[in-house]
């Protein structure tokens, strides 16, 4: 297999750019000729600043993972931070070149850099009218079992307003509590509205749709559903530097190995031997009725 161009799907109204050389990244998601997410002019600033453009996949693990040896399993994961507040985030693969498979899906193997397991990531990307499907599935390549999590990290543009049907949050993702709280204040997102600046918080307990989103200026709405073969949680930061908000459905919550070395809720899960952990996302777009 060799190294695959950028992939481009296009569907009515819609159209996807996927950058395999830059962590099959999803460089644009355009609706109704506006750009949905955080995309740069030029694609090469995905190299310099992984972490803050368009949407990018979080395995074998996601947020956030404090650095340094830790037994587990019989191995020692060794990670060095990569992330100015000194952790290790978001995984090992959203920087890494992917390659194009004969079944057209995109693959990576993932091994070394502190993580003492072998494992591959795919994607398989399409349109169907206003729809975008993005199936990602995590294999344990290794012989014997692995802790797991997968995830998507977009940053979708400003001015958003956003619905998160989550009735419970961990409030921040740095020292996280073990327990989720009931959602509350500027952490309840059940109603249809502008987050406000500064959170870094993952929400737990999240009911179907999962997430509803909404620009108001420019009459887009779309709905982001999603279907795990483990658990499902969404992260959502609002960076007040930086115009987009992530929002960021995931298998497990913030320091996701902690919570597997101490029993708490939302840990990483040990993936057996060849069995494979799978996110299927669904982007629906459509103009709002005021637009029509």
């Amino acid at each position: 297999m060799g190294h695959a161009p950028p992939l481009v799907l296009e569907g009515d109204h819609l159209a996807v750019v996927v950058l395999p050389e830059h962590g099959a990244r999803i460089h644009r998601i355009r609706a109704f000729d506006i750009d949905l997410l955080r995309t740069p002019d030029d694609p090469a600033a995905h190299a310099a600043d992984p972490f803050f453009w368009g949407a990018y996949v979080m395995a074998p693990w996601c947020n956030r993972i404090t650095p340094g040896p830790v037994q587990i399993a019989g191995r020692t994961i060794d990670l060095v931070p990569n992330f100015p507040d000194g952790t290790a985030i978001h995984g090992l693969v959203a920087a890494r070149a992917w390659e194009l498979g004969g079944d057209g899906a995109l693959r990576v193997v993932g091994e070394g850099d502190g993580w003492p397991w072998t494992f591959e990531v795919s994607l398989s990307a399409t349109i169907e009218a206003q729809t975008l499907t993005l199936a990602y599935a995590l294999t344990n390549r290794s012989d014997e079992p692995m802790p797991a999590g997968l995830g998507l990290h977009p940053w979708f543009r400003r001015p958003l307003e956003l619905r998160v049907p989550a009735g419970r949050v961990y409030p921040a993702n740095s020292c996280s509590p073990a327990i989720p709280e009931p959602a509350h204040d500027a952490f309840d997102l059940r109603s249809t509205g502008t987050p406000q600046p500064g959170l870094d918080a993952t929400f737990a307990a999240v009911e179907p749709p999962v997430v509803e989103l909404a620009w108001p200026g420019a009459g887009i709405r779309a709905t982001l559903e999603a279907a795990t073969s483990g658990g499902l949680l969404v992260a959502v930061a609002t960076p007040p530097d930086i115009a987009a908000v992530a929002v960021e459905p995931q298998t497990h919550g913030p320091d996701g190995l902690r919570r597997l070395l101490q029993g708490e809720p939302d840990a990483l899960r040990m993936l057996e031997p060849g069995t494979a952990m799978e996110l299927k996302l669904r982007l629906t777009v459509e103009r709002d009725g005021a637009y029509r």
